[in-house]
């Protein structure tokens, strides 16, 4: 197996283990239920806000924009927007109570693809990348199996973590398709990280800050300022 390859893999594994940590987390609920409840669940989501604002501002935004014109980045970028509010609208419709898993499958999939397109280039950012995403998808996590468990899903606790463990599996294999399709096409690696930013950015303001505030609390506020800290801190590192 290519070595470059095989790197892509180990990241975008490593990024979907943090959705069994994620969802670990959410199952221990019972050592603090009210604090979780409040505090604690809305600073979670509130720092998985910060950490998607940092994706798309040091990663997916400066990087989609090194091939693509300021119109053609710009309408990937709308695109994506667009194609965020369309699944919203659709679930609303239905009633589903998936909107959570679903919003971390869009953000994790398209930028796993990135990550193997980028490891395939040889970019030292791949790493950086793979790190937001790890911190992305704990909090996402999180909500996703809380939401899950809230909505009684068939089977129980464990047929939500083994769902969420799939969801997981599902990161490699984006990645590879990436790594084997989109690395030696720069405009459609670009394409893939703007249209990313733009669901990204449209989620963040439709669904994660709204669930984020939390009346007379400071945890959630700072979560986000956390949450963006760290991953400027990652791009300062590794970037």
């Amino acid at each position: 197996m290519d070595p470059d390859l095989l790197e892509a893999l180990l990241y975008a594994g490593g990024a979907g283990g943090a959705i069994l940590l994620g969802a670990a987390l959410a199952a221990a609920e019972g050592l603090a239920p009210q604090w979780i409840e409040r505090e604690l669940r809305h600073s979670v989501t509130a720092f998985g806000g910060g950490v998607l604002v940092a994706a798309v501002a040091f990663v997916l935004a400066p990087k989609g924009a090194e091939s693509l014109g300021p119109v053609a980045a710009s309408a990937a970028v709308l695109a994506g927007g667009a194609v965020f509010l369309w699944i919203d609208k659709r679930l609303q419709e239905s009633g589903a109570k998936l909107a959570q898993l679903l919003a971390m499958l869009l953000d994790f999939l398209p930028e796993a693809a990135a990550l193997g397109a980028l490891l395939a280039t040889g970019d030292p950012v791949g790493l950086l990348l793979a790190l937001i995403i790890g911190l992305q998808n704990l909090p996402e996590a999180f909500n996703a199996y809380r939401e899950l468990r809230a909505a009684r899903f068939a089977g129980g606790r464990w047929t939500v973590f083994g769902l969420l463990a799939l969801c997981a599996l599902l990161g490699p294999a984006a990645a590879a398709l990436g790594f084997l399709a989109l690395g030696h096409s720069p405009d459609s690696l670009a394409v893939v990280m703007l249209t990313a930013a733009g669901g990204i950015l449209y989620l963040t303001f439709q669904d994660i800050a709204p669930e984020a505030r939390l009346e007379a609390a400071w945890g959630p506020p700072f979560g986000a300022v956390a949450g963006f800290t760290l991953g400027l801190a990652a791009h300062m590192a590794l970037g």
